[in-house]
């Protein structure tokens, strides 16, 4: 059960969205809201500002996020093997092309791996689902003058985790064209993750006079140190293909989904 504290009428329709999005999908590796929900006027508290509660029933999912299991494999110096990396990025890309190829194509806007719940299978890959449609919204959104880029960006600044945020949610241009590609860049972000632990860019905030959106800006990927990495360069290249600062020159989903698809035949070979 997901609980949500409402206290503003903003925060309200946020739950409001966030319910009719999560009812428009019907796919594997996105988490159903199927069970019910419930939006309760708060009577007799002593906290005036606290007006409403909201109660979200999603299925179960007992062992955790891709965060969680990173950060304890991160602990212990172990690290998913690149066949499980792949298993687990191909389910993520399986249910961002069923949003993306919505009508209208709609966008999650907050792709990460606090947002990717695991579940362990026996004799089968680990089952990844993305949740939290909290953020989503129709992903195409036409930008015509710098008031409307400010308030995209003072948006995502709200709604999207920056250190996956992609950099045209960072510093949008006054005529601009957003599309579904934001969702691009974290994955690529994501999948990065899946290997290291952390976003590709999230060395900036240990830097003395280190900038995460300069870093994120610029694409400037730091990898692990070492002569001998876990992961071939071919997974560092397609992560780079994701990563691209300017929105037009990044794949699409689909192209994404042909790539992994031809990574998980040679590494499995």
């Amino acid at each position: 059960m997901k609980k949500v504290i409402i206290q503003t009428e903003e925060q309200l329709e946020m739950v409001k969205q966030e319910i009719r999005v999560s009812s428009l999908f019907s796919h594997p590796n996105l988490l159903p809201l199927l069970y019910d929900h419930a939006i309760i006027p708060v009577k007799g508290t002593h906290d005036i500002s606290r007006k409403h509660e909201a109660y979200l029933l999603f299925p179960v999912h007992l062992d955790g996020t891709l965060l969680d299991i990173a950060t304890v494999m991160q602990s212990k110096k172990e690290s998913f093997t690149i066949t499980t990396v792949l298993q687990i990025f191909r389910q993520l890309c399986a249910g961002l092309k069923h949003m993306h190829n919505f009508d209208p194509p709609y966008a999650h806007n907050d792709v990460k791996p606090g947002n990717v719940l695991i579940t362990h299978r026996k004799g089968q890959p680990p089952l990844a689902i993305l949740m939290d449609f909290g953020s989503a919204r129709p992903a195409r959104k036409e930008i015509r003058s710098r008031s409307e880029a400010l308030q995209l960006q003072e948006w995502a600044s709200e709604h999207c985790s920056a250190p996956f945020r992609a950099p045209e949610l960072w510093d949008c241009p006054s005529h601009a064209d957003i599309d579904e590609r934001t969702d691009i860049w974290s994955l690529g972000c994501t999948l990065y993750a899946i290997m290291y632990g952390t976003s590709p860019f999230e060395y900036a905030l240990g830097e003395s006079g280190g900038s995460l959106q300069l870093a994120v800006m610029n694409a400037q990927i730091k990898w692990p140190s070492g002569h001998n990495p876990p992961y071939p360069e071919n997974l560092h290249q397609f992560v780079h293909w994701m990563l691209q600062p300017q929105p037009a020159m990044r794949p699409n989903i689909d192209d994404i989904i042909i790539h992994v698809d031809k990574l998980i035949l040679k590494f499995s070979s």
